[in-house]
């Protein structure tokens, strides 16, 4: 089968695609044909080493197909080795994908839709009349961070770099833009939509330049979620800045900790998958690229070049 095997770690460079061993499912798995796999950050961070995986392997972490021999429609989360025609996927991983919903749909939603509730819903619970700031509001996880904080009745306020994803951020419920090309000091900028205050929380997927603004932004006793690092990783730090920052909370919470059981998994793939079913959760697929275009998805997706979801086509 045609797959994109990581021999070496590094940039886009290191992508190609090329022929691989068929998997065998083995007990507990299933034998699924890849629909679509979907393209997040962190297989960017697989490619590169900053979570070391032994090589050589199969890049991608998410994907929709259909069960060898039963045609049954299933998505996960997790497993490595969806950048491929095929894959074995635990069977303990795989959720059913209502009839409703497209392959690309439940692609686009299931990481990030996952992502964004268990933080909005767990890692900082989003409570009506909060002020929340999310960072890069137009991207695959801003876009549904925003529209979750909305829907629970928070005043979000998104970072776009363009006016093109000012008005996605608008209209996936954010109240307030803050466009990085237009201002020179981020933290002042959304100090003054809150009067001064500053914002309960910050949901930071950027990192390392980001890092001091999202400090600097929040109220007293505020808390940042530290959720990615398109920018790159966020470099130590003293914990003595979060007293001065005013009693400030940190933490850098990770999907998989928030899907541990089976049926954390399974209730929360249900929550995203029926918001989106039922029209609460909007998807927007930003790109579709030929698994041949790996590179290419990988570069639109790290120059910032792109809004919502980056789909892969086996």
């Amino acid at each position: 089968m045609r797959a994109v095997r990581i021999t070496e770690t590094g940039g886009p460079e290191v992508l190609a695609v090329s022929d691989a061993p068929e998997p065998v499912a083995q007990d507990g798995e299933l034998l699924v044909d890849v629909s679509v796999a979907g393209v997040n950050f962190i297989d960017t961070y697989h490619r590169k080493g900053l979570y070391p995986i032994p090589r050589p392997f199969v890049l991608g972490t998410e994907g929709v197909g259909r069960v060898v021999g039963t045609g049954e429609r299933v998505a996960w989360v997790e497993p490595l080795g969806s950048y491929a025609e095929r894959m074995a996927v635990p069977a303990d991983k795989a959720v059913p994908v209502p009839e409703s919903l497209t392959d690309e749909q439940a692609a686009g939603a299931l990481l990030q839709g996952m992502t964004a509730h268990a933080f909005v819903v767990d890692a900082f619970p989003v409570q009506a009349g909060q002020d929340v700031l999310v960072h890069a509001a137009a991207g695959g996880l801003g876009l549904q961070l925003t529209q979750l904080a909305a829907a629970r009745g928070a005043r979000v306020i998104g970072t776009v770099s363009t006016p093109e994803k000012a008005e996605l951020a608008r209209k996936a419920g954010a109240a307030e833009i803050v466009n990085y090309s237009e201002v020179d000091d981020v933290a002042a900028a959304v100090r003054d939509l809150t009067g001064g205050a500053g914002v309960h929380v910050v949901y930071d997927g950027v990192g390392a330049s980001t890092f001091d603004a999202s400090l600097a932004a929040l109220r007293r006793r505020g808390t940042l979620v530290l959720c990615g690092a398109a920018s790159g990783p966020v470099p130590p730090f003293d914990p003595q800045r979060l007293n001065a920052a005013g009693s400030v909370f940190l933490t850098r919470p990770k999907l998989y900790d928030y899907i541990v059981t089976r049926d954390e998994l399974l209730a929360r793939a249900d929550a995203v998958l029926g918001a989106v079913a039922d029209g609460t959760l909007d998807v927007r697929i930003g790109g579709r690229y030929p698994l041949d275009d790996v590179r290419t998805a990988h570069e639109d997706l790290e120059g910032r070049r792109t809004t919502g979801k980056l789909l892969l086509v086996p």
